[in-house]
């Protein structure tokens, strides 16, 4: 078993079956880059496109990505043992060149999530941590699930009384059966421009704004490829994008400095290529830099966003409400809109795995980024240990003999 030392194990999981797998890649590598070797021993942890787990130090090398499918032959496979209760234990999957030679073990103390969308994002790698009782860093089950899903978060935050942009959702299949009639109650509801979106898809993949009926059927068919349910939404036409960062968990969240992106057109959204397609940034393996382009951090910002003092309180303090009633933990990074005409400020939605964390938006305020790695594995380690605390199996055996008896439906020996 590998070696642990005085250091924590840390597990940087990244990829992914997803369509933001590359854009995982980046945050992943980023915060290999940002952990600190004293303390930590960092495995990196790649899920290919076809779902499949590998680690090995090549995953540490930026250019070994440029060819995703020769990454698979030079990376080591590895599989799950349930062996290790309360850690993560992977096992090299690769065929043994001698009978006696053993596949050698990973053991993970804290499992660091870098997944963007797909099961990654949408508590189904949170589950597996959570069956498996391993550490894991971000939110849990429920508030990854519905942080994901854009039409269960906008009804989240309506109910509440979070103010939202008028919208409208549909599955396919109901598309399907009545789309003349859909097309006719989004231009009655909503009107000229509209913004259509898949409901569970991040980095603006899928997200196109519409001026006509033509535009907005063909839009609509375009966000089904990548999603079976779709939100179409009613456009700002004088749209500023702002944004804040919320570090902790229910108990103790507080709020990052705004930033607004910068954007040539205000009556059009952010697209893949604004956010992920510029300049470079620093990544590597044991204090070797590397080029790597820089996600997130990327994009044209103001940091602080332009705004009066007020309404930068009271965005902060919503993005604190809504950070809360998602249940949320770790780094969550919440989107607003707004109407520059009217004044108004609306949810949009909610990143429970940020695109490099965020961490541009905390080291504003003196938390540079291999502490935010720190305060990510403590509230991890936290919430483990809160969970652990508690009673999670009531000792009574049902399936004992004497309280078989009389049970219905049981067959007796």
């Amino acid at each position: 078993m590998q070696a642990t030392g005085a250091r924590l194990q840390v597990g940087v999981v990244f990829g992914g079956v997803s369509p933001e797998h590359e854009v995982s890649v980046i945050t992943g590598l980023q915060a290999v880059a940002a952990l600190d070797r004293t303390r930590y021993e960092v495995i990196p942890l790649y899920i290919a496109k076809d779902g499949r787990w590998y680690t090995g130090t090549v995953l540490f090398e930026l250019e070994a990505y440029q060819d995703l499918e020769a990454i698979r032959q030079t990376a080591v496979p590895v599989r799950f043992d349930p062996a290790a209760h309360g850690k993560l234990l992977l096992v090299e999957a690769k065929p043994r060149r001698w009978p006696w030679q053993r596949p050698r073990r990973y053991l993970v103390d804290v499992v660091l999530l870098a997944l963007h969308g797909g099961d990654g994002e949408n508590g189904g790698v949170q589950g597996l941590c959570e069956a498996l009782n391993v550490p894991y860093t971000g939110s849990g089950v429920l508030g990854s699930a519905l942080g994901m899903d854009k039409v269960l978060s906008k009804l989240l935050c309506r109910e509440q009384g979070i103010p939202v942009v008028p919208f409208q959702w549909f599955r396919e299949a109901d598309w399907a059966d009545h789309e003349e009639a859909w097309l006719d109650r989004l231009e009655a509801e909503l009107g000229y421009p509209m913004v259509v979106k898949p409901a569970r898809l991040g980095s603006s993949i899928g997200i196109q704004r519409v001026e006509d009926r033509q535009a907005l059927d063909a839009a609509i068919e375009e966000a089904f490829r990548y999603d079976e349910k779709v939100v179409v939404e009613q456009a700002i036409r004088n749209l500023r994008e702002v944004n804040c960062a919320v570090l902790g968990d229910p108990s103790e969240a507080r709020p990052s400095v705004l930033e607004e992106p910068v954007r040539s057109d205000r009556t059009q959204l952010l697209t893949f290529q604004d956010k992920y397609m510029r300049g470079g940034s620093k990544a590597g393996h044991r204090g070797r830099k590397q080029q790597a382009p820089q996600g997130m951090a990327s994009l044209d910002r103001i940091i602080p966003a332009p705004l009066e003092a007020d309404q930068t309180r009271a965005i902060q303090e919503m993005a604190v409400r809504i950070f809360q009633l998602f249940e949320c933990a770790g780094v969550a990074r919440i989107d607003f809109l707004l109407d520059d005409d009217t004044g108004q400020v609306y949810f949009n939605e909610i990143n429970t795995i940020p695109g490099s964390f965020s961490f541009y938006l905390w080291e504003p305020a003196g938390v540079p980024f291999d502490r935010l790695m720190d305060e990510l594995i403590r509230l991890a380690q936290k919430r483990h240990r809160e969970k652990n605390g508690r009673v999670r199996s009531y000792e009574v055996n049902l399936l004992s003999a004497r309280s078989l008896q009389g049970l219905k439906g049981a067959k007796s020996p």
